[in-house]
């Protein structure tokens, strides 16, 4: 099991309730493969520094996990499919 840092970036248009189902659906992703997560972190709407497709904000969260290759695939792989997902960011935290 590899430590990593996953921030990603959620649509900003959306109501809250949208919101917390993406959440909690990448969070399914990651525990159903086996993944743990340490730490989530909201870091709430913010301003993007350029556009990114035609959205100025996002509504920013990072996720603090301990996973196997798999679900860290499975996760990129579902964060890639999701319209809602205007940006996703995988760091392996244990390679320096």
């Amino acid at each position: 099991m590899t430590n990593y840092e996953i921030m990603f970036i959620v649509n900003p248009n959306l109501e809250e309730e949208s919101i917390k189902s993406i959440v909690e659906g990448l969070k399914n992703v990651l525990t159903s493969n086996k993944a743990e997560i340490k730490e989530v972190k909201e870091w709430g709407r913010r301003e993007l520094a350029y556009e990114i497709k035609k959205f100025k904000a996002g509504y920013y969260f990072i996720f603090y996990v301990e996973a196997s290759t798999p679900a860290i695939n499975e996760f990129d792989h579902s964060a890639s499919m999701n319209e809602d997902v205007i940006r996703h960011l995988i760091i392996n935290l244990d390679k320096e």
